[in-house]
């Protein structure tokens, strides 16, 4: 049951970072791992918009995609990914943004198990390389898009 999270300062403002975050359709041109990412539906109530997505990952040979449920919730910046289905057993992951008088902290949280050993064996690792510089590939982008 791999679990990651980190809390890092950036120079650009919540909402600038909420914003990057939730352009998922961009995730490929800068994630790490993500190879595809495609919106099936979005639908917007009361101020957040509920996205449902598939997300190809891929390592070497092995390709896999999955499906989330994303709630993007601008009013208190929050990102809540729920999984749907595809090769995990379970995922998890949120994200929080806070306004500093520097720019903002952004937090990273991810908790999530493989189906299968061997899959989880054969991409574990990377998965928690990958998720350990997805912070650093959003500050990256941010600072490319926002300077």
């Amino acid at each position: 049951m791999p679990q990651f999270e980190t809390h890092r300062p950036v120079p650009h403002s919540a909402d600038q970072m909420f914003d990057l975050v939730a352009d998922v359709e961009h995730y490929p041109q800068f994630l790490p791992l993500c190879e595809a990412l495609s919106i099936r539906s979005r639908k917007e109530r009361d101020g957040k918009v509920l996205l449902i997505a598939d997300m190809t990952v891929g390592y070497k040979a092995i390709r896999e995609t999955f499906t989330t449920q994303v709630l993007l919730n601008r009013a208190e910046r929050v990102i809540e990914v729920k999984y749907i289905d595809g090769p995990f057993r379970y995922l998890d992951n949120r994200w929080r943004f806070e306004e500093t008088a520097t720019g903002s902290n952004v937090h990273f949280f991810i908790d999530y198990e493989f189906k299968s050993r061997i899959l989880g064996a054969v991409m574990g690792s990377m998965f928690d390389r990958a998720f350990r510089m997805f912070s650093e590939a959003f500050e990256t982008r941010a600072t490319k898009i926002y300077s």
